[in-house]
């Protein structure tokens, strides 16, 4: 998991998310999501074209990735207005 802000200073959060239809196939089965980590309302995307195997390559991936990266990641899953999960 990481802390990054958007353009605005708002804060947000990387992590991966395990997909559960996956079953017993490992193949891909983390996923990256973005949450809000401050304010109301839990918002929360998932970006499914982004995915890892096992849970430390994920973290590592993360936490290794720049903030410009992150946001870029942020705006185009804002501008999509796709992926958004329920908070």
């Amino acid at each position: 998991m990481r802390e990054f802000t958007d353009a605005e200073g708002r804060r947000w959060r990387a992590s991966p998310r395990q997909d559960d239809s996956k079953g017993v196939d490992y193949k891909g089965r983390l996923f990256l999501v973005l949450e809000r980590a401050d304010g109301p309302g839990g918002e929360a995307y998932a970006l499914p074209e982004v995915r890892w195997n096992s849970e430390r390559t994920a973290e590592r991936t993360i936490s290794t990735m720049s903030a410009v990266e992150l946001r870029r990641r942020l705006r185009s899953a804002l501008g999509r207005g796709e992926g958004r999960l329920a908070g």
